[in-house]
């Protein structure tokens, strides 16, 4: 007997079949097709055509080398100095130190004193200035600003244009990372020009700093005299209303003139300041502590603070002058095995002359004393800021960037599903390094990094599915 299937059952049968025999074909040809070969770190470099020199380690959680080429040749290190800086201030002061900016009464005589503090702001004076009203003293005969915590440098690294913000004056009296914000906006029928202590509650007038607009072909000139530090600024740039920060290169007086301003302003009358070198004996009558280490750390590798890594290297090192600070940071490094190939001349990695190596820098970021600490102070995944966020991405990242011109260097932590490994990537184009040195944004140079990023993104893309 024939029984009349349902149009339901036949295709419930088709469906059961495999896909070879409903279709008449070779299994063979249904099956999937094999996966596209990962591409190793060699082939990336490659097919990237990026011009230059491109060294790279990547180490497992044991320091196991799985991956490197090019990976002990000395390269400058840009910022990624600022993650050695770290590791060498936290074992050296401890993530909990804080620094210290004091008044000190001395007969008739006031004195800031100057702990060093590399964060200290227009804000946190305010905040002295109430409590040195507080204490109940009187106006002094005279009012000085100390800075000798740390030695007197008029800029990180010299031969940089004179009004570079990231290169400002190093002392230990610091006030908002030795910059001035300079403000100009045509009023009427003129040109209005104002220099500000700027933080973010406070912006009192600097006074010891001026800026005229002149009919000139450089951007900026500087000079500076006892009392007053002199700017002048190309007329044609100030067409628009604008602002930007300028350097300070004379950070006890601009620091002494915005507080003598906030103290007036609750009361205390100072006479101008005036710059001594050495310390009176007196008694301590109002103080600020600083954030812990560890919190000025993190923000330092998050905005690649020039003078923050320079200050808090000088203070782990107790060295009098940065050449002598890096090289005790060296030998620090040496001491415990590591730092093969390195050859530091600061603490920011502004200096042309620091050399590190790929494979010594990750070895430091893996087990040099205080990384137990760094990997939380790290941001996660800085290339987003300049490559936009990934459409899909299977792995986190850790690290820090250091970027000079035609310099682009990523270093850090790299982890899976729990799976961790350690990574630096030096990627120099050192001829024109060393031809556009000092120079803004060079032609070029915007390119050339991009480049040199998308090529870091895929070479953590190809560890992490190789490797973790």
């Amino acid at each position: 007997m024939v029984t009349k299937l349902s149009r339901r059952a036949v295709l419930a049968a088709a469906l059961s079949l495999p896909a070879a025999r409903l279709w008449g074909q070779d299994a063979g040809l249904a099956q999937r097709p094999p996966t596209r070969p990962i591409p190793d770190a060699a082939e990336l470099v490659a097919a990237s055509r990026l011009r230059g020199t491109v060294g790279y380690a990547l180490l497992d959680n044991r320091g196991t080398l799985l991956d490197g080429a090019l990976a002990s040749e000395p390269l400058p290190p840009a910022s990624t100095m600022k993650v050695l800086t770290a590791l060498y201030a936290l074992a050296r002061l401890g993530p909990d130190h804080r620094f210290r900016t004091r008044v000190v009464r001395a007969a008739d005589m006031l004195v800031l004193v100057g702990g060093g503090d590399p964060i200290l702001s227009s804000d946190d004076l305010e905040t002295l200035a109430a409590d040195l009203v507080a204490s109940g003293q009187t106006s002094p005969a005279r009012f000085a600003v100390w800075g000798g915590a740390l030695p007197r440098l008029t800029e990180i690294v010299p031969d940089q244009p004179d009004h570079l913000a990231y290169n400002p004056a190093v002392s230990g009296m610091i006030l908002n990372f030795n910059r001035v914000h300079l403000g100009w906006r045509h009023v009427g029928g003129g040109l209005q020009m104002r220099l500000e202590a700027r933080a973010a509650a406070n912006s009192p007038r600097a006074y010891t700093i001026t800026a005229q607009p002149v009919d000139q072909r450089n951007l900026f000139t500087y000079r500076a005299d006892d009392r007053v530090e002199h700017w002048t600024v190309a007329r044609s740039a100030l067409a628009r209303p604008g602002s930007r920060w300028l350097p300070v290169r004379r950070p006890e007086l601009y620091a002494g003139d915005v507080f003598q301003t906030l103290c007036r302003a609750k009361g205390l009358v100072l006479p101008s300041p005036e710059v001594i070198d050495v310390m009176p004996a007196g008694d301590e009558v109002a103080a600020h502590g600083s954030q812990r280490l560890d919190r000025i750390l993190r923000d330092m590798l998050y905005y690649s603070t020039n003078l923050t890594a320079e200050v808090v290297g000088l203070h782990a090192s107790g060295a009098r002058d940065p050449a002598a600070s890096a090289r005790r940071m060296q030998g620090w490094f040496r001491d415990q095995g590591l730092g093969d190939g390195f050859d530091l001349a600061d603490h920011s990695g502004l200096s042309d002359a620091s050399r590190v190596t790929a494979e010594g820098l990750a070895r430091a970021i893996q087990s040099a004393a205080g990384a137990a600490e760094l990997g939380a102070l790290l941001k996660r995944d800085p290339l987003s800021d300049d490559l936009g966020a990934p459409v899909s991405q299977s792995y986190e990242v850790a690290a820090k960037t250091g970027t000079l011109n035609f310099v682009s260097n990523l270093a850090g932590h790299l982890d899976k599903d729990g799976r961790q490994g350690v990574f630096a990537i030096l990627c120099t184009d050192q001829p024109r390094h060393i031809a556009t040195s000092g120079t803004d944004l060079p032609a070029g140079v915007r390119g050339w990094t991009r480049e040199a990023k998308t090529l870091q993104r895929r070479l953590l893309a190809s560890w992490a599915q190789r490797y973790l």
